[in-house]
């Protein structure tokens, strides 16, 4: 074929849908049209794409006509509603929400692991992961490719835009009520202040922190948590993989961080697994705790790899590695990995494949 495909932004209006037209006009220009597509209400306003001002038309049937390639980021019953119906009219879909991602006849793709998957999709959708298995899995798939990953142990620290506007707006409004004062020294002080205003958030957010992301699953699990578990497995072609994880929401506004406990089919080396992040793409190894560094949400938040530090093998295990991480969980974590994928695919179109 060899031509610019065209491109829909479905959900351009949200959060991450204005970051993935912030990357569209970063990265190379591959694309032919690109369409902007939201709900009703927001159509008829203009956003800027590519340095130009592109109006917002509303979601239809139609909107898909001579699309070749469509991101979505919309609620999952949204996802669920339309996907099919882009995918019917000959659009790949590429969808950042969690309707698909453990289909079996739909590929969960992070480019820098498992490029290939994205080829094979028999629904005509390619699933984007969860942002907080975007956090770790370049960093885990380039470990994994040189050691044989068999056991995970995760903790996450997670920024509260994991839960939206509301997220972000709650923790910025409780900050407002406990900034300047003596708070966080008595038992529930800072829950009386703050009331029920804990937005989508079980427990105040400020000053605290707390270990509860996602619905309730089955025997105390959260679903945030199986996510990580189920997501991981996929992406490394591990179905049997060993994975507990514990989801911990922080008073961060944006950058997903984790703790990672790593067993590998053999003994590792500390010097071999730095020389494999140090030069994996999509990774960048910031390890220097003699001289204060390594990765934190303020500093790799805005930026689009994966951050790790704190590199050490495990005092009792000589096949584990222990490192911490941290991820931007709107651009690696949801619009640049979405639009890493589109841009797989486009080649398809661009070269004729």
């Amino acid at each position: 074929m060899n031509r610019k495909p065209t491109l829909a932004v479905v959900g351009a209006t949200g959060a991450v849908g204005t970051v993935m037209l912030q990357i569209l006009s970063q990265h190379a220009d591959i694309w032919g049209e690109i369409r902007l597509v939201a709900s009703p209400r927001s159509a008829g306003r203009k956003l800027a794409v590519r340095g130009a001002e592109v109006e917002v038309l509303a979601l239809s049937e139609d909107v898909f006509d001579g699309v070749d390639v469509a991101m979505f980021d919309v609620p999952v019953d949204v996802a669920e509603q339309w996907a099919p119906i882009a995918a019917s009219r000959g659009v790949v879909v590429v969808d950042n929400s969690a309707a698909f991602r453990m289909d079996p006849d739909v590929p969960l793709v992070v480019p820098e692991v498992n490029p290939h998957a994205a080829r094979l999709r028999p629904r005509g959708i390619v699933a984007n992961p969860n942002c907080t298995t975007l956090s770790m899995i370049v960093a885990l798939g380039a470990l994994h490719a040189e050691f044989g990953l068999r056991e995970l142990i995760v903790s996450s620290y997670q920024a509260v835009s994991g839960a939206g506007k509301d997220g972000i707006d709650t923790l910025r409004r409780q900050l407002k009520l406990v900034a300047g004062s003596e708070l966080g020294t008595g038992p529930g002080d800072v829950r009386r202040t703050v009331g029920d205003d804990t937005g989508p958030f079980p427990e105040p957010v400020a000053l605290n922190v707390v270990p509860w992301v996602g619905a309730l699953r089955e025997d105390g699990w959260s679903s945030e948590e199986m996510k990580v578990r189920d997501e991981s497995r996929k992406i490394l072609g591990l179905p049997d993989l060993k994975v507990a994880v514990t989801c911990v929401r922080v008073p961060v506004v944006t950058t997903h961080s984790v703790t990672v406990h790593a067993r590998f089919e053999d003994e590792v080396t500390v010097a071999r697994a730095r020389e494999i992040l140090a030069t994996a793409p999509g990774v960048v190894l910031f390890d220097d705790p003699a001289a204060g560094e390594f990765p934190t949400p303020a500093d790799a938040t805005g930026t689009d790899p994966t951050w790790v530090g704190r590199l050490r093998r495990a005092l009792d295990d000589p096949t584990a590695l222990e490192f911490f991480a941290c991820g931007d969980n709107l651009r690696k974590g949801a619009a640049l990995n979405t639009t890493q994928i589109a841009e797989l695919i486009a080649g398809e179109f661009t070269s004729g494949g």
